[in-house]
């Protein structure tokens, strides 16, 4: 890996646990597996990163490979000297530390340093980011004016040919980061000095595992705590797990009589401890009573591209590119599906909602589950496409949401494990129905593949995605047709 110590990404997990630095820099092998949602995020900064060299044309590549260092670093120096003014993926090599910057500009005879974010703000992990670039590249001896973040702008709306001007925002950091450089002189002697011992640094698990980001290590750190313990505790803050943790509670089992709780988090322990379920049949009876015949069980599933792929959109904006839909005449009448899934070639959103328009039309109520996500994916579409607009208004009216007496503890089963996710509820309520085994078994899952299908070109791979799209979605629904079975009987 090239003669550096510590690079950009090592000096900043050392800032979250120096036993990350450690483990990644001796036990690399043991991270835990890149999951494809995270593959995705990683993919999805290196396309805005690439994108974002549009801002600053005519430059020269210093790395093709970032595992060759020093190739990378004698390749930056003599692009610098060859008075190149503009250079992308520059590397730079400092007391054993090594930073490759996105892009780095010559203004007049001094250095504008930008770095790159998928993001849409700036965060505090940028700024060590910049940090720790601009107390290299200085002490390299670049003589530096400026650092910026470069970010998405969320406000863009792309109208025909994506404007680069206006889907970045370029933004200095250069006060706030002057500010860390005692900081991160420090913390380089620091971090070096954890990396040259000889045993894994004694740090017990703690809220730094999550924060700012997931630990690469979780599986190892956290090999000691159950698949359910207090951290699964739903509504407690991180503290809290924390101080039980600390005081050798681990099982929902060992928590005190007197420790408090709210009154769901007491519901959940107490459920476990005793193996009870909880049925309001009161409050059960006045959601169902609430519901009004014909029945429409809905599910949207959304995507959401860094970068606007469709006129009237905006970096990140949740797109609607599927539904499925079980139609309930009276209650026991027999079922009927309809449903939709985008080509992945256009705008899905007008396809989308004129077929969705078309299935609920008539009386009725139409349930979701989680109401708050497809009512404000319908209010987005009529804020984006007026015509529709009271058609969607008609529609959002007659909205039911499921998760209610879940939400409100009007049923709850241990097994539920104090969620109200309908990944948690159809199990316990329906133990013949699951999500385990299948290819596409969350809506993050169906996001990711549905945005990779987009420029998938094998016909075979498009045809078994399409239809593990269409299973799970189809899922949803029909999972919340057997709940609302189930509660029925109570």
């Amino acid at each position: 890996m090239g003669s550096h110590i510590l690079s950009k990404s090592s000096f900043l997990k050392g800032i979250q646990c120096v036993k990350q630095l450690y483990l990644y820099k001796h036990h690399y092998d043991w991270q835990d597996p890149i999951s494809e949602a995270q593959q995705a995020i990683f993919d999805r900064g290196t396309n805005v990163g690439i994108l974002a060299q549009q801002l600053f044309l005519g430059g020269a590549k210093a790395t093709d490979d970032p595992r060759e260092t020093d190739m990378a670093v004698v390749r930056t120096r003599e692009l610098i000297n060859k008075n190149i003014h503009v250079i992308y993926e520059a590397a730079f090599l400092f007391d054993d530390v090594l930073v490759i910057s996105d892009i780095i500009v010559k203004s007049g005879s001094r250095w504008k340093i930008y770095e790159v974010k998928s993001s849409t703000s700036v965060t505090e992990p940028h700024i060590y980011d910049a940090a720790v670039q601009y107390y290299v590249l200085k002490n390299s001896g670049l003589d530096v004016s400026d650092i910026s973040i470069v970010y998405l702008n969320n406000q863009y709306v792309r109208r025909g040919k994506l404007d680069i001007q206006e889907l970045f925002t370029i933004e200095s950091v250069l006060l706030p980061v002057k500010e860390q450089w005692d900081f991160v002189t420090e913390k380089v002697s620091a971090l070096k000095k954890v990396l040259r011992k000889k045993s894994i640094p004694a740090i017990n698990i703690g809220p730094q595992c999550h924060n700012p980001y997931d630990c690469s290590f979780l599986g190892y750190c956290w090999k000691d705590v159950p698949g359910y313990s207090i951290f699964n505790i739903a509504g407690m803050r991180t503290d809290k797990k924390f101080e039980l943790f600390n005081s050798g509670k681990l099982k929902l089992q060992d928590i005190p009589e007197d420790f408090k709780l709210t009154s769901n988090q007491r519901i959940q322990v107490d459920s476990e401890i005793n193996r009870n379920t909880i049925i309001d049949k009161e409050g059960i009876k006045e959601f169902l009573d609430s519901l009004s015949y014909p029945l429409y069980f809905i599910d949207f599933e959304t995507f959401m591209p860094a970068v606007p792929l469709y006129d009237d959109s905006r970096p990140y904006q949740q797109i609607p590119f599927q539904y499925s839909l079980h139609f309930q005449k009276s209650k026991g009448s027999e079922l009927q599906h309809a449903e939709f899934l985008a080509d992945g070639k256009s705008d899905p959103r007008i396809p989308f909602i004129e077929n969705l328009l078309r299935d609920t039309e008539g009386e009725g109520n139409i349930i979701v589950y989680n109401q708050s996500f497809e009512m404000n994916r319908l209010k987005e579409i009529a804020e984006d496409f007026p015509k529709y607009k009271n058609q969607i208004t008609e529609r959002l009216e007659r909205i039911k949401d499921l998760m209610l007496p879940f939400q409100k503890k009007y049923y709850y089963n241990p097994a539920m494990k104090g969620s109200y996710s309908i990944k948690n509820v159809l199990p316990a309520l329906v133990p013949e129905m699951s999500y385990d085994g299948m290819v596409i078994a969350e809506g993050g899952a169906a996001m990711n593949v549905f945005e990779a299908l987009i420029n998938e070109t094998d016909p075979k791979v498009i045809e078994k995605t399409r239809k593990d799209l269409l299973e799970y979605c189809k899922m949803d629904t029909l999972g919340m047709v057997k709940i609302l079975k189930a509660i029925s009987k109570f």
